[in-house]
């Protein structure tokens, strides 16, 4: 298994495609791991080396004792591209992953060459519905709030039309680290950049889903906005655009890595 270590912690990372090629980094959303970003690694591994990582208290990644802070999952990935040698990388976040993305962007701009924000917001929710959230799992494990994830997470027609992946993503999700889930919620809970934005420098192209109710395409447009020269697309999709808009979305963020 590939792991690094990073300040005590075990990182596990993947990687494919081509040596020498240009780097782009995937990182996961809250409750998910590195397998989501599959329908991308498929297609752009022919062109791209592929590097995708489980956030920490994620996947086969350490579970330290909580909460956890945006700055410590940024440096994660920090430390993550300084143990292979890497010097600049192209980054793809979607959700916490997105946040970790606009952190790296104020911190580490020179690291980056271009930015991806999928599914985020440089503010979401609410510390109340944080706090409810991360209740729920202490009580009742996170088998007792997928279902209403997976509601959130992909429109009704979709998990019509795909009740097998539905199925193998909330599976994927009931198995994540309570206590890592607890502490990476708190990490968002506690995260706000909006009066930050315009500090990113590195060319970015903002996606966002037009019927996701965790993070609204209102959200999606407020990073465009403030972003110098953003780009804004807008997918038919609910939260996990790159699954239930994966051709799009992968199509989209192809063009706009090779532009």
């Amino acid at each position: 298994m590939p792991f690094v270590e990073v300040g005590g912690r075990r990182i596990y990372y993947a990687t494919e495609g081509p040596d020498g090629a240009s780097v782009v980094v995937f990182s996961n959303s809250l409750g998910a791991d590195c397998s989501m970003w599959d329908p991308q690694a498929q297609k752009l591994r022919k062109k791209f080396q592929i590097l995708r990582y489980d956030t920490r208290g994620h996947g086969q990644t350490s579970v330290p004792p909580g909460p956890y802070s945006m700055e410590q999952l940024g440096k994660d990935v920090l430390g993550l591209l300084d143990e292979l040698h890497l010097d600049r990388v192209h980054f793809c976040g979607l959700s916490m992953g997105g946040m970790i993305g606009m952190w790296l962007g104020f911190h580490a701009p020179d690291r980056l060459d271009k930015l991806v924000l999928s599914n985020t917001g440089a503010k979401i929710g609410t510390e109340e519905g944080w706090g409810s959230r991360i209740a729920a799992v202490e009580k009742g494990g996170m088998k007792s709030i997928a279902a209403g994830v997976m509601e959130r997470w992909f429109t009704p027609a979709f998990r019509a039309k795909e009740p097998a992946t539905v199925a193998r993503i909330q599976k994927n999700f009931e198995g994540t680290n309570p206590e890592g889930y607890r502490s990476c919620c708190a990490a968002i809970r506690d995260y706000d950049c909006r009066g930050q934005l315009e500090k990113i420098g590195t060319p970015t192209l903002v996606i966002t889903g037009a019927h996701d109710p965790a993070t609204p395409a209102g959200d999606g447009r407020f990073l465009a906005a403030h972003i110098r020269d953003a780009k804004y697309l807008e997918l038919d999709a609910a939260h996990l655009s790159n699954i239930e808009a994966q051709d799009r979305f992968t199509r989209e963020v192809e063009g706009f890595l090779n532009s």
